[in-house]
């Protein structure tokens, strides 16, 4: 039996699970695939923020992998990884057992990076996973509680997942947010077009966003943060902190017995093999391509989302002793969210913002969900939601109209007693 391990439920490896199902051999008893999550649940990242305003339910983004692994003779193990051994061709989990593999799938992306600053791990909270959006709604309903005039939140970090959590913050507190969104770069949002980052300007200024460039973070502390500008330290009074700055590799990802960048990336041939081990595949975050020319790709979920296809190819391949492909990205654009159903979309020179481009953006990413019944799942969610919020709309609209008529009545009656 030939043994297929996936570790990391994310888009590299889910999908690499799911696309494997394309291929009729891949499906028989004699090939054993096992997707390995410390997670119970697969999370669609890009539309975490929607959890912050209540857009989206938590089950439309984070469906569990029992449910989208059913009837798919895919093996789901949820386990902490402790390591892997590439010479013995086994991953270790925590507890003590061992996994055996002749094909092997690295997808864990990394974990927030947080050292370098004091406090940063006690007092900024993540945005990363589920556990982190939902620990973020209790802080945001405790203070909504309160008899505060002003909400004070700091959100470190001036790129794509800060802004779209400062957006959405923003719109969840209303008037009574105070947001701050600090960038110790010269922009935010640095890698993307200008047209994007134009809109996510207009965006955060409509919304009241007070964004500090070239700012540094000294420290934070329950009820403050201390910025650095022009060598100038100034501690600010807040009630919450977002950190959304920087990711670093996994712990044991370091220990590993194969080549890494100096970032701790996993280096790979174009054909996502690892330079010395090429049974075992890497993908998303964790590795860095080494291409002939030098050309990187960016850690974003749609360079995942397209190297899980490239890989589950490369592994039939491998299997059949034909000839691997080469991954290419093919960016396809660029979206964010700027708050309660407005976005901004960029794709192939056309810029489009607001309601259509939160509606197109929903519309991507809603043929991107895991499995096509997922996706129909969703999706009758939202005819349903958007025909009661129409009803909503048209009763209250009529009640309007109702009440306008009565006072008219009133007013001619007594006009007529007069």
């Amino acid at each position: 039996m030939t043994k297929i391990c996936i570790l990391g439920g994310g888009f590299g490896g889910l999908y690499t699970a799911l696309y494997l199902r394309r291929f009729p051999w891949l499906r028989s008893p004699d090939c054993q695939v096992t997707l390995v999550d410390q997670k119970e649940r697969f999370l669609f990242l890009p539309l975490l923020y929607e959890l912050v305003t209540g857009e989206l339910k938590p089950w439309e983004i984070a469906p569990s992998f029992e449910k989208l692994l059913a009837n798919k003779n895919i093996q789901f193990y949820q386990a902490t990884i402790g390591g892997v051994d590439l010479k013995a061709r086994q991953v270790k989990l925590l507890g003590g057992e061992r996994l055996s593999y002749d094909y092997l799938v690295l997808a864990l992306g990394g974990k927030t990076r947080t050292d370098g600053v004091p406090g940063a791990a006690q007092y900024a909270l993540p945005f990363r996973s589920l556990a982190d959006a939902r620990y973020l709604d209790e802080r945001l309903r405790s203070l909504e509680a309160t008899d505060l005039s002003q909400i004070r939140v700091a959100v470190i970090g001036g790129g794509a997942s800060g802004v779209e959590l400062a957006c959405k913050v923003a719109d969840r507190l209303g008037k009574r947010g105070h947001i701050l969104l600090v960038e110790r770069g010269d922009q935010i949002l640095k890698p993307f077009p200008s047209g994007l980052r134009r809109g996510a300007y207009r965006a955060l200024q409509a919304r009241g966003v007070q964004v500090e460039l070239r700012t540094g973070v000294e420290a934070i502390a329950p009820n403050q943060i201390t910025l650095v500008r022009d060598n100038r330290i100034t501690p600010l009074a807040v009630d919450l902190t977002l950190w959304t700055a920087g990711t670093k590799s996994i712990d044991w990802v370091s220990q590993l017995d194969c080549q890494q960048n100096n970032q701790g990336q996993l280096l790979t041939l174009p054909t996502l093999q690892l330079v010395d081990y090429p049974e075992v595949l890497a993908l998303g975050d964790m590795a860095e391509i080494q291409y002939p020319n030098g050309k990187r790709i960016p850690a974003t979920a749609q360079v995942a989302y397209q190297q899980a296809d490239c890989a589950a190819h490369n592994l039939k391949a491998l299997m059949k002793r034909r000839r691997l492909k080469n991954f290419h990205y093919l960016h396809l654009g660029d979206m964010l969210t700027l708050g309660v159903n407005a976005a901004v979309v960029s794709s192939f020179g056309i810029n489009i913002e607001g309601r259509l481009a939160s509606l197109t953006r929903q519309m991507v990413y809603l043929q991107r969900l895991p499995t096509m019944r997922h996706r129909l799942q969703v999706l009758w969610h939202w005819i349903v939601s958007a025909c009661k919020q129409l009803l909503r709309l048209c009763s209250n609209e009529s009640s309007s109209k109702r009440q306008k008529s009565a006072n008219y009545s009133q007013r001619v009656k007594k006009l007529s007693q007069k």
